[in-house]
């Protein structure tokens, strides 16, 4: 596999050098009209123009498939895969190529969302109201978004209100005694714009102790006194109570555990010229935690846990030359975290940590010849304990105006410090932040007016540093990885009402240091599936009836068995369907069947996922 990876890059290297030598006529309508993103380079860039591997998951998406959840739409993207402890509510962590959860930077309007004590997001709760589109950049992001998008990106972009005031609202019942109401709306007044979406979701699951109870709030408002200047607030609320019953080999029959969060973010976007762009936010957000367990639990007790985040960025992108365009910002991140355990009989029963960091970056794309961009950038963060760290990343992209196909590649380092987790549990305040570093390459090609569109690419990455256990399990920095793989992705759209897709994502992860008794040398990385396939057909009939099957299939999958080696999981295939039959352009019924075939599987050892249910509701728009 190391000679198919130095010809891989030698093969791409020479692609995209020697396609840049040549002036070429400028993009076509088609390549102009593609929609624009923000996450791959700071900037408001063409899909077909990134030189990092993105997958955009648009409103049109989630609606039509009925995507509740973010992490339900995120397993569609390749190379991206979601584990979900068991059922709705539990906690839900995305792995991006491999890396870990708290190697992916999520964001919400471009604002750091990653939570508390772990580093790592919880997308059990995170619903998609009032989500206008998901970015996934896969690939090293450290020199443009920071210490925890080693792995990668994802952001979560609200809708932003424009033209005249529009809104919805849908109830749904299923299996289980599931029951979610959800609502929104969006639209503009003059210089004021709003959107909000509001939802409740509640459900029994299957077994004793596995309730789940919900309430989401996201939105956002602006005000443009002036063209050029607007000034907004993004604001979340979340409310999730969730029983935990452990594993079916050791079920606990009490425990519960809830959550509170909300943030707060001001935004202020001056475009005072064509040229040059500014934007400042300053966000806080707070998670509370209340953990009520099983009496018979003798160690740990009743916990209450506080995490609180200030920040603030400030943007800028100065364009002096159309060849040219200059970003450079500062960050600055304040976070308390500390945990309440006045019955514990292990350690201290009331456990802190602060973290701070202060960041400057800066990035440069060159367009030297048409079709062409260049991107180098650089960022610097200092943390209150640790050593300052320069992290780098070199991009490009070529569209080849002749064929339309596009060649991308990028080289990135990034490192990930030790979460609060990490210093208190493991009794090691002295942590080193892990080292990381990687590159990917890869290619898409329209063909047939673009009513078929392929694609891949090839990712390599290596982490040292990563934190582990010694004998007397003990936290250091002990581990090592490397992660290497595939990912082909097809869309289809023979007839105008008929969208095919299709994405298989290959991946190698193992951990190359014996060090870590947990993960001896050689062995597989917990979690990582070897083979993850994700098929989708939807269509609409009349104009009226919108269908979607999907068919997910995940393989060679391995768990952690705490100073043993991993266990083997059983491979899962599994089928959902949805449907929409629109009566009236403001009243529709709908439908879908989770599991369709009734795979019994588990995707955490222990802890079995749902086998099939059933949804269904009706929606109105006004």
């Amino acid at each position: 596999m190391a000679k198919r990876s130095v010809l891989s890059i030698a093969v791409g290297t020479a692609m995209l050098s020697l396609s840049g030598l040549a002036q070429t006529p400028s993009p076509t309508p088609t390549q102009e009209l593609q929609p624009l993103t923000v996450t791959a380079t700071r900037l408001a860039t063409p899909e077909d123009r990134s030189p990092s591997a993105i997958s955009v998951i648009s409103d049109s998406d989630i609606d039509q498939h009925q995507y509740r959840f973010a992490s339900d739409a995120l397993q569609s993207v390749p190379g991206v895969n979601v584990v979900q402890t068991g059922v709705p509510g539990q906690l839900t962590s995305v792995f991006i190529r491999g890396t870990r959860s708290d190697q992916t930077q999520v964001l919400l309007d471009g604002i750091p969302f990653n939570q508390g004590l772990s580093g790592a997001f919880n997308f059990a709760d995170f619903t998609n109201d009032n989500i206008g589109r998901i970015e996934v950049i896969r690939g090293p992001q450290s020199a443009l978004y920071g210490s925890q998008a080693s792995g990668g990106v994802i952001n979560l972009i609200t809708r932003r209100g424009e033209g005249q005031p529009t809104g919805s609202a849908y109830f749904e019942g299923g299996s289980y005694n599931s029951f979610r109401e959800a609502g929104g709306a969006s639209g503009q007044f003059g210089p004021i714009d709003f959107s909000f979406g509001i939802s409740r979701y509640d459900t029994e699951n299957s077994r004793q102790n596995n309730d789940y109870r919900s309430v989401v709030l996201l939105g956002d408002v602006g005000f443009s006194p002036v063209k050029a200047l607007r000034i907004g607030l993004v604001y979340y609320y979340n409310y999730a109570d969730v029983g935990l019953p452990n594993t079916i080999f050791n079920p606990q029959p009490y425990d519960n555990f809830r959550t509170e969060r909300w943030l707060l973010a001001p935004t202020f976007e001056f475009t005072p010229t064509d040229w040059w762009r500014n934007k400042v936010y300053f966000a806080y957000d707070q998670e509370r935690q209340i953990n009520n367990p099983n009496r018979v639990d003798p160690f740990t007790g009743a916990t209450r846990g506080m995490f609180r985040r200030f920040q603030l960025e400030y943007q800028t992108d100065i364009t002096p030359v159309n060849w040219l365009t200059v970003t450079a910002g500062t960050y600055y991140n304040h976070v308390n975290v500390y945990q309440e355990r006045p019955e514990t009989l292990l350690g201290n029963p009331l456990i802190r940590d602060k973290t701070e960091n202060l960041a400057g970056f800066g990035q440069l794309k060159l367009t030297p010849v048409q079709n062409l961009d260049l991107y180098g950038g650089i960022r610097y963060d200092r943390f209150r304990g640790y050593a300052g760290r320069f992290t780098y990343r070199l991009a490009g992209n070529y569209l080849v105006p002749c064929t339309g196909t596009i060649l991308r590649s990028s080289y990135g380092t990034g490192f990930t410090p030790p979460s609060s987790q990490d210093k208190i549990f493991g009794g090691n305040p002295n942590l080193f932040a892990d080292r990381d570093k990687g590159f990917d390459i890869g290619f898409e090609q329209p063909l047939a007016d673009d009513r078929l569109r392929i694609g891949a690419n090839f990712f390599y990455s290596t982490s040292s540093n990563t934190v582990g256990f010694n004998s007397n399990f003990e936290a250091f920095n002990l581990g090592q990885d490397r992660i290497q793989g595939v990912e082909l992705f097809a869309v289809a759209r023979p007839l105008p009402n008929l969208t095919l897709s299709a994405s298989y994502t290959y991946l190698d992860a193992i951990t190359t240091s014996g060090a870590d008794i947990s993960q001896p040398a050689g062995s597989r990385l917990p979690r990582r599936p070897r083979n993850q396939f994700f098929g989708s057909i939807t269509y609409t009939w009349c104009q009226r009836f919108d269908t979607t099957l999907e068919l997910v299939t995940v393989n060679a999958r391995q768990d952690e068995n705490f100073g043993a080696p991993n266990v083997n999981l059983e491979d899962y295939t599994v089928l959902r369907f949805a449907c929409e039959y629109r009566f009236a352009d403001f009243f529709s019924v709908f439908g879908r069947v989770e599991n369709l075939t009734d795979e019994k599987y588990a995707e955490v050892n222990g802890f079995p996922a749902l086998g099939r249910t059933f949804y269904g509701g009706l929606r109105l728009r006004f």
